[in-house]
């Protein structure tokens, strides 16, 4: 395998892309039964990996002297709710010693965990409880479950597909009990349909303050009343 770094982010000739394709093919020869696939993104190499061997890839990635993705940027999570295996789990890692990034997806669903990178990546505990908190998503092997973005009392995942746009309770300060308290949402209209248009642009004839520094930006969006300019003669 090549250990020659280039520019994924902007890399124009194919050439170029070699090292990742490499990279992707040397998984797949390595690890056949970790490695479902791989291919190329806008130059980054994107590899679908069972669940099972999640760990061994990823320690592969990181310590590999022709790897070496030792940051783990992000971990974040996908909702799919008509498949069977609803969630993808997306990691973000970072080679800077070769200027490459790979990304990294496991499936799984919603009562199964897949293994915490925790004991990896120094940065992934936090990464997992965000997925754990907004997504359901359990990590075996990570110490710490607590919510980390909600509060611990919250109801469900808010960022799964099938939880509600008004969630489930509302906060607001109670002035008698003087203190935070939670209720029960209360819409007291439904979900209004607008048109984006702003109420203002019907005002054509009429000069709103502030309006007058319009003509002093030419960046500035010609909407509605525009300043006429006086005459060289007045």
């Amino acid at each position: 395998m090549t250990s020659e770094p280039i520019d994924s982010a902007n890399a124009a000739d194919p050439k170029d892309l070699i090292p990742v394709l490499t990279l992707g093919q040397a998984l797949q020869e390595k690890m056949p039964e970790a490695v479902e696939s791989y291919e190329l993104d806008h130059g980054e190499l994107i590899v679908r990996v069972r669940k099972e061997g999640l760990t061994d890839v990823m320690a592969f990635l990181r310590d590999d002297p022709n790897c070496r993705f030792a940051q783990l940027m992000d971990i974040c999570g996908v909702d799919y709710p008509e498949r069977a295996l609803r969630f993808d789990v997306v990691y973000q890692l970072l080679s800077l010693k070769y200027n490459m990034r790979a990304r990294i997806k496991v499936a799984t669903d919603d009562k199964t965990p897949i293994p915490s990178v925790s004991g990896l990546f120094n940065s992934a505990p936090w990464f997992e409880r965000e997925a754990w908190d907004l997504f359901g998503i359990m990590f075996d092997g990570l110490a710490d479950h607590r919510r980390i973005l909600t509060d611990y009392g919250f109801d469900g995942h808010p960022l799964r597909k099938d939880f509600p746009l008004t969630g489930h309770v509302e906060v607001h300060y109670d002035d008698e009990a003087k203190r935070v308290v939670y209720a029960p949402v209360t819409l007291p209209q439904d979900f209004r349909v607008f048109d984006n248009l702003s109420p203002w642009e019907a005002m054509t004839d009429v000069q709103l303050p502030g309006d007058e520094k319009a003509g002093e930006n030419p960046h500035m969006p010609k909407i509605g009343w525009q300043p006429v300019a006086k005459s060289q003669t007045e």
